[in-house]
Formats: structure tokens, sequence, C-alpha cells
């Protein structure tokens, strides 16, 4: 029998507004976790290992329904550039990623009656930045809440000629693979539940 009910265990706005656009009714709760990253870990093992946290500890208090957990890592020269800390730190991110390609790396969780993960990659081509356009573009503010500095749906969108891969997974929640994982376990949504 699938679950009456589904978790979303993140307080991203972005991934609230894509699993809305799936036509699913559910409840967002956030997780409380350490999202450090553990020496030696490369960025899928860290992505995946977030994102069943999220999803294992909202699970724990709702043990009948379905939680989907999420984490996204922008990745460059095999570094983590997770949210900026400041003003300095997004331009610093920024400049890094000027002129070059970078991934986005996506951990998507369900726990369950069984617990799963998947990882999904993009690749994104940035344009070369000039200072202003990095000085500008963190005096919006946007980058300031965003993984490696930048919203590929917001005004960063100008400087991305290329995105190989699933466009939904930059902005935080690759759609086509948590449809299929949420169908997978009896979760549609012509049959979801409040």
């Amino acid at each position: 029998m699938p679950p009456t009910q589904l978790i979303l265990a993140s307080s991203s706005p972005r991934r609230r507004q894509l699993l809305e656009q799936l036509g699913l009714k559910f409840e967002v709760r956030s997780a409380n976790i350490d999202e450090s990253i553990q020496g030696g870990e490369t960025a899928s093992a860290y992505v995946g290992r977030v994102a069943m946290l999220k999803a294992v500890q909202v699970a724990t208090q709702m043990p009948q329904a379905l939680i989907l957990g999420a984490d996204t890592a922008v990745v460059v020269d095999g570094r983590i550039l997770g949210k900026p800390q400041s003003p300095a730190d997004a331009r610093r991110m920024l400049t890094l990623l000027s002129g070059r390609s970078h991934a986005v790396l996506s951990g998507i969780a369900l726990a369950g009656t069984h617990q799963f993960s998947r990882i999904v990659e993009s690749q994104i081509d940035f344009r070369v930045l000039s200072r202003g356009e990095i000085d500008w573009y963190v005096r919006t503010g946007e980058p300031m809440d965003k993984a490696g500095a930048y919203g590929i749906q917001g005004r960063a969108a100008r400087w991305i000629p290329r995105v190989e891969g699933c466009y939904f997974n930059v902005v935080g929640l690759p759609l086509a693979l948590v449809s299929m994982m949420l169908e997978a376990e009896g979760l549609h949504p012509d049959r979801s539940h409040n």
C-alpha cells in the first residue's frame, strides 16, 4: 500500500515551487542536520549523504509518510562551493566560475518503508564575467542564499549559454527523476493526499 502523505524535508522555496509543478500535494518539514563536508568526501557522496540524512531525520517524526530529501552542490575543480558566507565570498566564487564549466550535483533521497537515493549531475557553462558584472550581481543580494553564489533561474541566467543535463537539477530538484521515484513508490499527481 503506498504512503498516504508526502513530506518535503527542505526549507528551500525553490524546491517547494518545483515540487508543486508535479501536481503533488505535500507538506514541508525542515530537517535540522549538520551539513559539514566530511574529510575526503567526494561531492556525489556528500550530496547523497546529506539528502538521506534530511529524509531520515524527518521520517523518524512521521513514520507513515514518504519523505523526500534533497541536497544540491556546485562543484568546480573537485571543490564543493556552498552558499557564500559574505559578499566577498560570493565574489570569490563567481570569479572562480567565470569563463568555465562546472558541475551541479543533487542527491535525492526517499525514506519511507525503505530508503534509497540517487545522484543527478548537470554541467553548466559560464561566460567570462567582468569585475563590474560580478560586483553588480553581488549587490543585488541574489547570490547570498544559493550554492555557488548564483541562481540559474534569476539574474545569472544571462551568463549561462549552455546546460548539459537537467535544468531543474541546477535549480535544486531534478523533476523527471523525482517524479519517477515517487511514482515507483505509488505516489501519482491524481492520487496524492494531504
